[in-house]
Formats: structure tokens, sequence, C-alpha cells
């Protein structure tokens, strides 16, 4: 097994209601077995309590058990759900595929991967920056719009303002309060959003049970893996499932038929990182409503080979990139 911690520098500034970044900071696993090299990206998250140094940590910790030839059952056993867990399963279906010559796409269940057409992101930044940024994205079908609390009316309009056509979802990140939540709710039904993302702080989703919701209302934060749906429902409308929350494509695939069989929508979604971790992400954006997977159209510098992106639509991932 070989470990790297790689940087990648994003275009202009990343920015949410946390904070701000400019560069991705990811760690890789690659695994050996036959001739064969399997790969897995994992983007370390604070608001998890993860770092880079702490993920490197916890693969090595298991790094005994890897090279004695644990598989992705073992695996799930071994970790939990996390960025950690994420890197070596990703690289354990690729190293699968390889071995194999069976595409993991098909090893997974699909007959053939479809082109997605994913959201774009909208960094939180004032009314006239946002606007400015929705003008040179106008074209695109799906914008995600970030957003922080105060003054996010503004910043809707002034988006909508720029891009009069586009299709809106807007994420607050949790920065929204349950005393303005309704108003909230009702500026993003006047400008025609779609779905709304993580409007309240994880621990207060009973406060949405309450609410009525002119939208429909994703969980993110408050949504990790299989074992987290069953508090969402009354509550929410939809998932994003993300690779780095459930700890690889083998949870994240059974999340989403589990979601899906207790009615929820599924978005399919991305920490800032590259085509790698992408790749398997495109997987989940098959049976998804909304997908999410512009890390690498955020980034100044993509891996090669990346993911093939014409405009918003997304190729299903070469076999040299990725299972």
């Amino acid at each position: 097994m070989i470990l790297a911690v790689e940087a990648f520098p994003i275009a202009g500034r990343f920015v949410i209601s946390r904070g701000a970044k400019t560069e991705a900071r990811v760690v890789t696993a690659t695994l050996r077995a036959g001739g064969a090299a399997g790969r897995g990206e994992c983007v370390p998250y604070a608001r998890y309590g993860e770092s880079v140094d702490s993920v490197v940590a916890t693969i090595e910790s298991v790094r005994e058990e890897i090279e004695a030839g644990a598989d992705r059952a073992a695996l799930q056993r071994l970790l939990p759900a996390g960025a950690a867990r994420n890197a070596l399963d990703c690289a354990m279906w690729d190293l699968e595929a390889k071995l194999s010559g069976r595409r993991a796409f098909a090893a997974a269940g699909f007959r053939r991967l479809v082109p997605l057409v994913t959201a774009y992101t909208l960094s939180v930044g004032t009314p006239e920056e946002m606007r400015a940024a929705a003008l040179k994205a106008a074209d695109r079908p799906l914008l995600k719009v970030k957003l922080a609390g105060d003054g996010d009316e503004a910043r809707l309009a002034a988006v909508r303002e720029g891009a009069p056509h586009a299709k809106l979802i807007v994420d607050a990140n949790e920065a929204w309060r349950e005393e303005t939540l309704v108003a909230q709710l009702d500026a993003c039904a006047r400008f025609g959003v779609a779905l709304v993302e993580q409007p309240l702080p994880a621990g207060q989703d009973e406060i949405l049970a309450a609410t009525a919701r002119p939208i429909p209302i994703c969980a993110d934060e408050s949504a990790h893996d299989t074992a987290s749906l069953a508090a969402l429902q009354g509550r929410y409308d939809a998932v994003n499932i993300k690779l780095d929350k459930t700890g690889g494509l083998t949870e994240a695939l059974a999340m989403a038929q589990a979601a899906r069989k207790m009615g929820f929508e599924i978005m399919a979604g991305c920490m800032v990182g590259t085509s790698l971790a992408m790749a398997p992400a495109t997987l989940i954006g098959q049976m998804a409503a909304f997908v999410d997977l512009d890390g690498p159209l955020l980034l100044a510098r993509d891996r090669e080979p990346g993911l093939v992106y014409e405009g918003s639509t997304l190729a299903p991932p070469p076999a040299a990139l990725w299972g």
C-alpha cells in the first residue's frame, strides 16, 4: 500500500459559510496485486474532525490487515465511515476491476453508465460578486448557490439576475437559524430554487418536521451512511450521498438503495477533489435526481487522465482513471 498527500490549487477561492480555501488537499491510496494497481482518493474534512494527518494515521493503522489481503467486506468492519475508509474502499474497487477485466460499474450491478449533468457551484460572496459569477456560468443548466445566512435573499436575487434561465439549488451549509427559516425558504421559492441543502445545523433536524416546506430540503451534514437515514424521515426530502461521508462506494451504494426505498430523493455530492475522487461517485449519480460532481471544474489543475466535462455534462470515467 502506498499513500500520498497531494495538493491541487483551486481556481480562485472556494467559499462557503464556514470559510474559504484555495487548494484541495487530498490523500490517495494505491493498492497493488498481480501486476495491477488500484487507486482511491479522499478529501479529509475538518467539519467531521478530520485532517490530512489524522486520515493518514487512520489508514496506517490498518496497513497490516490491508497488505494481508483484507477485502471490502472486511474493510467495513476495520474502519468507520469517513475519508480514510473511502480512499481504501475505492482503491479496492479499482484494483478488483483491473485484476478481473470487468469494469467497476458492471460489478456494482449497472449495465452501463450514462453521462450526467452536474451542478456548478457558486461560492458565497457579495451580491455583486455572485451576480458576476452567475453571469459567467449562465449557460450552465444547473447552478449550486452557496449561502451564508444574513443577506441571502439579496444574493439569490443577484444570482437569478445573472443566470435567469438556470435551475438553482442552494446550500446553506448549516448557516440558517430557526427564526429565519420560513422567510429563507419563502425567498428561495420566489426565486425558483429547486432544492435547499442543509439549512439548519445538524442536530436541529426536528425543527424541519414542524416546518412547511415549499420546496424540497436535502440533508448533507445530517446524512452520513445508511444508519443515519431513519432519523431523517419526515424531516428531509432528499439526502446528499458523498463517498467521503459514507466511507467509500460500497456503503454509498447501500445507502442509495436504502434511501430510495425510504422515499428520499438522492443527490450525488462531493468534496472539492480531483477526477479520481469523482469517478466512483458517478455510479451514485446514476441513481440521483441531482448530481453535484463539479470538483475538477473548480480546480486550476486536475489529474491526467481526468474526467471529461463538456460544459456541465460529465462523461463516464475511463478505465485508465478508475474502475
